[in-house]
């Protein structure tokens, strides 16, 4: 069983039905028995870039909650222990959001569901 966190263009790419996402971690995050996380920072990295009119998503934002939860997938606060580590990882990456994923996915031991080559150099798990 997988424990997946989603990279903000990965939650975005399924919600699309975008071809971009890859079919391995398309069906993954399909899986009923893989357990899928959201973190509440790719949520609000949303907010502001949709906010700033840099994405347009098919759905609003007050949509979120019954897709996530139609699409079984949980929400994943920021924690201190999260913070914590951000505090401490090296500057390979530069993207707050992509930081506290990082952090999330080291701290409760998930794989990260990503394209971004930049998180490998942190040493957390990767799917894509």
């Amino acid at each position: 069983m997988s424990h997946l966190l989603l990279d903000t263009h990965a939650l975005i790419w399924f919600l699309r039905g975008d071809s971009e996402l890859s079919s391995t971690a398309e069906n993954l995050m399909r899986d009923i028995k893989s357990t899928k996380f959201v973190s509440i920072a790719s949520l609000w990295e949303i907010a502001i870039k949709v906010n700033l009119h840099k994405i347009q998503l098919d759905f609003g934002l007050e949509d979120f909650e019954t897709l996530i939860v139609a699409n079984h997938f949980n929400i994943l606060p920021i924690e201190l222990a999260h913070t914590l580590v951000v505090g401490n990882l090296p500057l390979h990456h530069r993207d707050p959001f992509d930081r506290m994923l990082i952090a999330q996915a080291a701290v409760e031991n998930l794989t990260i569901v990503t394209r971004d080559s930049h998180f490998a150099d942190y040493g957390v798990p990767l799917l894509w």
